[in-house]
């Protein structure tokens, strides 16, 4: 007969970004992504011309 197992404590996400203080729940299930994501707007913009780097935009998947 096998014992059943403890419940786990959830692991602390190693990486949250931007995205955790955004509105949209679309964005926030991206918040543990280990990628700098930033939201559409000025900030992102901002960053962009500052470093002359192009916006990969992602308008999500199906």
């Amino acid at each position: 007969m096998t014992e059943p197992k403890a419940p786990q404590e959830e692991a602390k996400p190693k990486h949250t970004n931007r995205l955790a203080n955004e509105a949209s729940p679309y964005l926030q299930q991206h918040q543990h992504n280990p990628v700098d994501w930033y939201a559409w707007g000025e900030e992102a913009f901002k960053k962009a011309r500052d470093e002359q780097k192009p916006i990969l935009l992602s308008i999500g998947y199906s």
